[in-house]
């Protein structure tokens, strides 16, 4: 069959717009606040072969890990017409617990010939505190582990699953909610899929369809050659892992020859006790993300890109983690140092093109507790935005989320709504940002003020280690974490459980992001 760049860009657009689509499903028919307003999900379109074809424009730390947790199923299930296959295992192609998979096949003529996917992280899976992001030490105290396993079987829902699942979180009508606007948002992306096999045939939609992912390889193999030869080299820290106070090492050596470039992580520290060890997929999402970055052209973000790149990432390390390490802050935390030290690193190859380090951290908040009013339990978890860096030409922006997180404010009125505190300072941090030739973006200050006694977790970074600037501009402030009962204020690490009391107040001030070139 010939290619038709007409019809190419056409079906390119078909693909990224069934995932568009399922992610306007599940936003819309979902319970809770998190996947609601702030819109943590994503969701794509994939082969048979469990390879990325298309994904919406949703979270990067999701989409490049999805992969593997589609070829995980694959792998673990034999499936049939009908089904959807949920799991959350991060060593199953999972990011964290809370980050729950839903998993259809499309079949033709017997045969599996697309499979559609989404991710939505819940506001809880059990675990050991409420929200599911406590400062653990192993795996199972992070929550419910849910393995490749059919949870609709021949189009219908397997009733002892759901209930097992749900007797197993603390917000049980608000799961239940959450996961059957999973599955509605998968059963739209399949009828969109089989409207469009109706209309133009099996043949050439398969025929695109590995087009698509050829397309993708061809851009960023031209991206890759357009870079100097050379190893470039760049290490940054994290804070501490949550259990002992010693900064843990992430480097990398990125080789680049002609079109392939080699991404070498084995000078980062090993896995910690504590919750900030990333498995594999995430450090793949992140590699997928900055090198997609570095494209000019709007390219889909799908497995062709991976296929110029080599990923070494010893077993047993922090970017590499095996089980049963715990995993809830590698995802957040750990993915966002692993894109600082990666674009650090481009920028002794290519200094025009990357940016000073953003805020670096997602700044996790978990709570819940009892809520005496509405005689019920509730849970929540929400990321805040901090300061972008600035790049060569730009000032970087306020009050925003960057690199792999691409979520939403929950808006004040709704949270107040749900929730039994009030947000009693909402604003951006002025001056925040490092100065420089181009100026970094400011942080953000939100200040939450709780009306029941109520648990809450904090996985936060940039505490101790500053976002750093380039050629010469100025690093972005360190985020801070206060602790406000009366007149008097502690000052928390950077990850922390506590227990407050009514009338408390915890202020979250995040980082600024770098300048960008001496004044």
């Amino acid at each position: 069959m010939k290619f038709d760049p007409i019809e190419f860009e056409l079906f390119k657009n078909i693909f990224i717009s069934i995932s568009e689509e399922m992610g306007a499903v599940l936003g819309r028919t979902a319970l809770s606040p998190n996947i609601k307003e702030r819109k943590d999900f994503s969701c794509a379109v994939f082969d048979s072969r469990g390879e990325t074809l298309a994904q919406g424009s949703h979270i990067p730390v999701h989409l490049g890990a999805m992969p593997l947790s589609v070829q995980a199923a694959i792998q673990s299930v034999d499936f049939e017409d009908g089904d959807t296959v949920i799991l959350n295992d991060p060593y199953r192609g999972g990011t964290h617990l809370p980050d729950v998979t839903c998993i259809s096949p499309v079949f033709i003529d017997n045969k599996i010939l697309f499979f559609i996917a989404n991710r939505a992280h819940h506001s809880d899976i059990g675990g050991m505190t409420p929200g599911s992001m406590p400062l653990a030490t192993e795996i199972f105290q992070e929550g419910l582990i849910i393995p490749p396993v059919k949870l609709i079987k021949k189009g219908d829902i397997d009733k002892d699953l759901f209930e097992l699942i749900l007797s197993n979180v603390r917000t049980k009508e608000e799961r239940r909610g959450d996961l059957l606007a999973q599955m509605a948002a998968n059963t739209k992306g399949k009828q969109r899929i089989q409207e469009a096999l109706d209309k133009y045939g099996k043949e050439k939609l398969l025929h695109y369809a590995g087009l698509i992912q050829d397309y993708t390889e061809t851009y960023l193999r031209e991206t890759i050659k357009n870079i100097p030869d050379g190893e470039y080299a760049f290490e940054d820290y994290m804070d501490n892992d949550g259990i002992t106070d010693f900064p843990v090492k992430i480097g990398v050596l990125i080789r680049i020859n002609k079109d392939r470039a080699l991404i070498d992580f084995s000078s980062s520290s090993d896995q910690v006790e504590g919750g900030i060890n990333a498995n594999y997929s995430v450090t793949f999402s992140a590699v997928l993300y900055v090198f997609r970055s570095l494209v000019d052209e709007d390219i889909p973000f799908n497995t062709g890109l991976m296929r110029p790149l080599k990923i070494e990432a010893p077993k047993g390390s922090i970017v590499n983690a095996i089980f049963p390490a715990a995993t809830a802050g590698g995802n957040v935390e750990t993915s966002q140092r692993i894109t600082d030290v990666l674009l650090g690193a481009l920028y002794k190859a290519v200094p025009d093109k990357i940016p000073a380090a953003s805020s670096g951290t997602m700044n996790n908040i978990t709570f819940g507790g009892f809520d005496p009013d509405r005689q019920a339990g509730f849970a929540y978890y929400e990321t805040i935005g901090g300061g972008m860096g600035a790049s060569k030409e730009l000032d970087g922006l306020s009050g925003v989320h960057t690199h792999m997180t691409n979520s939403l404010n929950t808006p004040l009125e709704a949270l107040e709504n749900y929730f039994p505190l009030r947000i009693s300072r909402y604003s951006l941090r002025s001056r925040s940002g490092g100065s420089g030739r181009t100026k970094g973006g400011d942080g953000i200050i939100r200040e939450y003020e709780f009306f029941v006694p109520t648990k809450v977790s904090v996985i936060s970074e940039r505490r101790r280690f500053t976002p750093y600037g380039l050629d010469g501009g100025d690093c972005g402030l360190k985020g801070r974490n206060i602790l406000i009962s009366g007149k008097k204020r502690t000052l928390l690490g950077s990850k922390f459980n506590i227990k407050v009391e009514p009338g408390n107040r915890l202020r979250i001030e995040t980082p600024g992001g770098g300048g960008y070139g001496r004044k």
